[in-house]
């Protein structure tokens, strides 16, 4: 019989009664403390006394409290704030080290659609709606709806996005070097025309955005967050310099910002800096391109060297806005 875990020695000569001291194994090379529990545990030893045999009942109940007090490595105590599922789900968690990095993706093209804008000024409306109809969350009855709400007239800034972005539900996240109005844009034309009456609007809108469940965040994005970010299947929309922002695929591109019904007279005159926005799509890492989707066209995809996208990007006047939108929204 298995006792407290040790094993009595039997032999057909032994009496059934007590056993005596001398008559007892040799203990030789365990500890006191052993030698005390196994005398303890013993019924009718010498110096335990006569003890009654324990109901199997008593033993069941036993050995169920020392298997709750044997947690396993690594769970929770019983003070542990953390209990029932989330408990279990922590416990299940792996270490960050565990956690498979994404894999490496040489070359991405999203299929997100193209759409033209309708005038000069409505470029990021247009974006819009090409990435919400990419997330399958485009209705033109609720956007124009979504227009009035927002008080979206034609001055349209990144902010506005983001809070168009938000309207419809969609998990975002607005990335820009500037939050607020820079007021040295004051004296830049592209500004200038929009700029006092566009100055408190906008510093509004940041700040309220918290509030408001926008998420705009203050920091710098590197062609490999945007690429790491296009290799999930998300898009971003861009605000560039379209002066500097030139397509290799684009036999005649279109002079700046402008992108009036034909017939009419560009109003640029070779400007420093004219503000457009882009729809982020693709890259070819082999080839150094990104792929994106511009506005002033209805029918093409264009294409871009990452140098050039990048100082179009990080000109003056763009704020280094970059809108990411997650298409698990």
């Amino acid at each position: 019989m298995r006792v407290g875990g040790c094993r009595e020695a039997s032999s057909p000569s032994r009496s059934a009664g007590p056993v005596s001291e001398r008559a007892r194994p040799s203990l030789r090379g365990e500890t006191r403390r052993r030698r005390r529990r196994r005398r303890r545990r013993r019924p009718g030893s010498a110096r335990g006394g006569a003890r009654r045999d324990r109901e199997p009942e008593e033993e069941a109940e036993e050995a169920a409290a020392a298997a709750g007090r044997r947690r396993p490595r690594g769970s929770h105590g019983p003070g542990c704030p953390v209990s029932g599922p989330e408990r279990c789900r922590l416990a299940m968690k792996k270490s960050p080290k565990e956690e498979p990095e994404p894999p490496s993706v040489d070359h991405v093209q999203l299929n997100v659609p193209v759409l033209q804008q309708l005038y000069h000024w409505d470029c990021g409306l247009a974006c819009s709606r090409m990435v919400l109809q990419y997330l399958n969350c485009l209705d033109d009855e609720e956007f124009q709806k979504a227009l009035r709400d927002l008080h979206l007239t034609k001055s349209i800034w990144t902010i506005d996005l983001a809070y168009l972005m938000r309207h419809f539900g969609v998990k975002h996240r607005f990335c820009t070097q500037t939050l607020g109005v820079d007021k040295g844009y004051k004296n830049q034309s592209f500004y200038r025309k929009h700029f006092d009456t566009e100055e408190n609007r906008v510093n509004q809108l940041f700040a309220q955005a918290k509030a408001c469940k926008v998420l705009v965040e203050k920091s710098t994005v590197t062609i490999q967050d945007i690429q790491e970010h296009l290799s999930r299947g998300h898009p971003a929309i861009v605000l560039v310099n379209a002066v500097l922002l030139l397509c290799d695929l684009c036999s005649s591109p279109v002079r700046y910002c402008c992108f009036l019904p034909m017939g009419q007279k560009c109003f640029c005159r070779s400007p420093d800096y004219q503000g457009h926005f882009v729809v982020l799509c693709g890259y070819n890492k082999a080839s150094g391109s990104i792929y994106y989707n511009n506005p002033a066209y209805a029918d093409r995809t264009c294409s871009t060297s990452i140098n050039n996208f990048e100082e179009a990007r990080t000109s003056y006047g763009t704020d280094e806005d970059i809108l990411f939108v997650y298409k698990d929204s």
